[in-house]
């Protein structure tokens, strides 16, 4: 076999290429050769990793259990890895990544320091072409964009940006060597999750560190810990239960049974509290399945959010610091719940302040530091984590050209527009993973990844037995999709968010609810209807 296997076809480079080498893109990979296909991925880093390559600021981990949060497809690689935490750091995710690169022989059909800029669709005969930073061209007859939905990160623009004279970072663009924060008088803009998660590791060595605040967001505790021999190794032997049974579920992994099924409204005040007590202590992004209705009603969402509200209180000494940290614009759940270990403690620290922006927002950079309207801070560095352009960034930067010369951001002008979040009527044999209209981000990604995946690749072998070489969304099926994701978060209490779920943390991008809320197991199903009726709403021609 070639280093680089190319396409049947003489005149494509392969038969697909695959933008993005993280989860989707390796596992894109690995399915599609086994299946015999030629296929080869871009990617612009230096290394493999996807959004675990690139997010490697202090403190950065997953949020969903490492033994959830990893491959499913392969039974010996799920019983040779083993995991040493709960939640898993970037670091340790990362070597996870580069591992099954290299077991699965993946490296040789990876193409690094590979920018894509243009993709163009050739009606004639059918095919693409993706232009390279540099001038290089691959031509191929599918692209699948594995381009990750957290992979673009918000830039500041801040006035007086370019004015400061000491050291700044962008939490997605963190640089790859040692950044020694020790005595520093630190400033963290941002309350998301890698907010929270910077602000706790980076209080332990800064001489100061101020978190300018403008929205509170909920956190739940993680209760982190390691894992010992005895609880991995019941993990392993169990392994192919706990996957199939998450296959089932909302989230892609299984969660505590505590009473979910029932409404917080119909047991008393007590059983209510006990069983966020036993959640709370359980740990993880979990809460909101403590009962059933905590997502579409206001009155059992209060609930719930009020008793983390008691919890942050008890934990915060400094009443306004309280008040602040718990003075939340959105019901619990409704923008994603982060996880930490110790984030409300941090602020007992006597190096760590709350500057909070809302009555005092912040008014430009200047070359000290920062200025809000009322206050002026020196600083040694500036930490921003403004979060990112989620799940449509990464496509939208890239110029993606369909049918007739339409343009994919002239497509999505008006908001994001996909059937089952894989594919666009008017770009044929161009797929999406995870894309818009899919659990994506509301669920495990791994687990989204791997259902995505295996789908598609079911679609293309299906289509090369068939003699298909065409395969697009019929406009009227995904339109219905779209708006049937958008009718089933209306009926909940996400839209009450301004989320990045909606894109609300982008100026100017529009507002549509672009994650499907039905749940990964439910959207399984979805799948499956959709496979078993001929791969109705797709035109194959």
């Amino acid at each position: 076999m070639s280093p680089h296997p190319t396409s049947a076809d003489p005149d494509l480079d392969h038969d697909v290429i695959i933008v993005g080498a993280g989860f989707a893109g390796l596992y894109m990979l690995h399915k599609l050769r086994e299946l015999g296909f030629s296929a080869r991925v871009l990617d612009a880093a230096s290394g493999v990793g996807g959004t675990w390559f690139w997010n490697r600021y202090p403190g950065a981990r997953c949020d969903v259990q490492s033994f959830d949060y990893s491959y499913s497809f392969s039974e010996d690689l799920q019983q040779e890895w083993t995991w040493s935490e709960r939640y898993a750091t970037q670091p340790e995710i990362l070597r996870y990544i580069e591992h099954v690169a290299e077991r699965f022989d993946l490296n040789r059909d990876i193409q690094l320091g590979s920018m894509v800029e243009a993709v163009t669709f050739d009606e004639v005969h059918t095919r693409w072409s993706v232009g390279l930073e540099g001038g290089e061209t691959l031509v191929c007859r599918y692209v699948v964009m594995a381009t990750g939905c957290l992979s673009v990160p918000k830039r500041p623009s801040f006035v007086g940006l370019d004015s400061f004279e000491g050291e700044s970072y962008v939490s997605g663009e963190w640089p790859h060597h040692d950044v020694d924060l020790t005595g520093k008088r630190v400033g963290v803009i941002g309350t998301g999750s890698t907010g929270i998660q910077l602000t706790t590791t980076i209080a332990k060595d800064a001489g100061e560190l101020l978190l300018f605040h403008r929205t509170p967001n909920f956190s739940l505790p993680a209760q982190n810990r390691p894992l010992d021999e005895h609880f991995t190794r019941e993990m392993k032997a169990g392994y192919d239960q706990r996957r199939k049974e998450a296959r089932t579920t909302t989230r892609g992994y299984p969660v505590p049974p505590i009473l979910s099924g029932s409404s917080a409204l119909e047991v008393g005040a007590e059983q209510r509290r006990e069983v966020y007590e036993a959640v709370w202590s359980n740990g993880g992004p979990v809460f909101t399945s403590s009962f059933a209705d905590l997502l579409v009603s206001q009155e059992a969402n209060d609930t719930a959010a009020g008793f983390v509200q008691s919890k942050i209180r008890a934990i915060v000494d400094d009443p306004a610091t309280a008040d602040a940290l718990t003075s939340f614009d959105h019901p619990l759940g409704t923008r994603r719940p982060c996880v930490d270990t110790g984030y409300y403690e941090t602020f007992n620290r006597p190096n760590v302040s709350l500057v909070d922006l809302r009555d005092d927002p912040i008014i430009e950079i200047t070359p000290a530091g920062i200025r809000t309207s009322e206050r002026s801070f020196d600083l040694d560095v500036i930490v921003f984590a403004l979060g990112f352009d989620a799940m449509t960034g990464a496509l939208l930067r890239m110029d993606i050209t369909g049918e007739g010369g339409v343009k994919l951001r002239d497509r999505w002008s008006d908001g994001p527009s996909a059937y089952l979040g894989l594919t666009m009527a008017g770009f044929p044999n161009l797929f999406t993973i995870t894309g818009p209209g899919s659990p994506s981000v509301l669920t495990n990604m791994v687990m989204a990844i791997e259902q995505h995946v295996e789908w598609l690749a079911d679609l293309l072998e299906h289509a090369q037995r068939e003699g298909v070489h065409r395969i697009e969304a019929d406009d009227t099926a995904e339109k219905a999709w779209t708006q049937h994701v958008v009718d089933i978060s209306d009926a909940t209490l996400f839209p009450r968010a301004n989320s990045w779920w909606t894109g609300a943390n982008i100026p100017g991008k529009p507002r549509v609810f672009m994650p499907y809320i039905g749940g990964l197991g439910t959207f399984q199903q979805v799948l499956t209807d959709v496979k078993d009726r001929g791969y109705t709403g797709l035109a194959l021609s």
